[in-house]
């Protein structure tokens, strides 16, 4: 059968920020593997997405299609969205191939399954969560398919969808083919962010309270050996020039002693690359810290999240203020620049707890003011998913009514700090202005 692996478009606008499609090049690998011919295209490459997309519909005559909806909106305290893109996608390839099998997946459709299936008839089956074993399964019995994990299908009038799964062995994990799609694609397109990724481990075994991770893949942690994960970089910076990677882990250096081994693997093998990952703070130490300096970290990338010991609370962090400032202070220390993820009225804020969140940001700015080693210091409202228990407190706070429809940006921002973060970006620019101005 022939198959076309669509990444539909998950960043707004060809000059954003685009990544390496793993998922979907691992999936076609898979399916390869099982007798299919594939070919794969990553809308967000393209100046004219839709126009790409009807050339290779018409030119490949696919005659199963499978969409990866890998970012529900942009974040970023936007109202924007990228439900509508992916929408005339889908009619799109239907209009063009009306006989095709459509097949919708990826991260942001898992999240929002029955509503995608409802919004798009088109759509014949869906994937929930990891597909690697279901889809093989799927294509080989599309016409009356099994109860595989994780698949979406009507019926009577309904949408069905079973759990997904959560327990693939990432022990057998199989890297992604490249020659599906040439990683050269990416080189040089991103400003900050590395496009190719690199992925350890699937699962988290923490519960914050806006996040969806653990839903989607489960709260064991599944790791990679750490020479596995070091033979993919190496073949990618030898075979292809990659220089720079992003750990795609939820949370990079968790288990104990993991991201360790993979940093002394690189070490042991002289790979000269760089990597960033999103780090919890509590795992940090002196030690630690400039093992991976060492190995190639280039940016540490926190996620605290709250501005305050109340904010953390509320947001089910497991961390304490001391613990997030001792981090800072060790990553101060190194070469590595530092970026801080923060959530800005977070459910219970008080002027008080507004005070002490100004305080503690003023603390971790000084601890980076010697070596002036402090990327960004990045504010976000919290974007309410269904299933967390931010939309709970969100519904019963009344910020969101029984008609809100999540599948489109809602954040949680009641007054009176509705403005809260306009007041904290301002004190951020113009601590990171004056410090590479050297202005005091």
């Amino acid at each position: 059968m022939r198959v076309l692996m669509i990444q539909t478009p998950s960043v707004e606008g060809i000059s954003q920020e685009r990544v390496y499609p793993i998922g979907i090049v691992t999936l076609a690998g898979r399916i390869v593997d099982s007798g299919h011919e594939i070919e794969i295209l990553d809308m967000n490459l393209e100046a004219d997405p839709y126009g790409k997309l009807k050339e290779k519909l018409l030119s490949f005559q696919p005659e199963a299609v499978a969409f990866s909806l890998r970012n529900i909106d942009p974040l970023a305290n936007k109202t924007s969205s990228l439900v509508p893109p992916f929408i005339v996608t889908v009619r799109l390839v239907s209009a063009v191939l009306p006989e095709s099998w459509l097949i919708a997946g990826g991260t942001a459709f898992s999240l929002f399954p029955d509503r995608l299936m409802h919004e798009l008839p088109e759509i014949d089956y869906g994937i929930v969560g990891e597909a690697e074993e279901s889809l093989p399964l799927l294509l080989a019995s599309l016409e009356n398919p099994p109860h595989i994990k994780g698949l979406c299908w009507r019926e009577n009038g309904k949408i069905r969808v079973l759990p997904p799964s959560q327990e693939f062995d990432m022990a057998g994990y199989i890297v992604p083919d490249r020659k599906l799609l040439e990683p050269s694609l990416y080189t040089g397109i991103n400003n900050y962010v590395p496009a190719v990724g690199i992925e350890t481990k699937r699962g988290c075994p923490f519960n914050c309270a806006y996040c969806v991770y653990p839903k989607l893949q489960g709260s064991r942690l599944r790791c990679r050996p750490a020479s596995a994960v070091v033979d993919e970089m190496e073949v990618l910076h030898k075979e292809y020039g990659i220089e720079s990677f992003h750990f795609t882990d939820p949370v990079l250096n968790i288990p104990d002693g993991q991201l360790e081994d993979i940093c002394r693997e690189l070490l042991r093998r002289g790979l000269r690359i760089r990597w960033d990952g999103f780090m919890r703070e509590d795992r940090l130490n002196e030690e630690n810290v400039f093992l991976f300096e060492e190995a190639g970290c280039e940016c540490f990338s926190f996620s605290p999240d709250g501005l305050c010991q109340e904010a953390l609370d509320v947001l089910n962090k497991g961390l304490t203020e001391e613990q997030i400032l001792r981090a800072a202070g060790l990553a101060a220390r190194t070469e590595v620049i530092s970026v801080y993820h923060f959530m800005v009225n977070v459910p219970g804020e008080t002027e008080q707890t507004a005070r002490k969140g100004m305080d503690f940001l003023e603390r971790i700015y000084g601890l980076h003011a010697g070596k002036r080693n402090l990327g960004a210091v990045v504010l976000n409202n919290i974007r309410i998913l269904p299933g967390t228990p931010i939309e709970a407190i969100a519904r019963k706070n009344g910020v969101i009514g029984p008609d809100t429809d999540l599948l489109y940006p809602a954040y949680y921002n009641p007054p009176p700090f509705d403005r809260f973060r306009y007041k904290l970006e301002t004190m951020s620019l113009c601590k990171n202005v004056f410090m590479w101005q050297e202005v005091r």
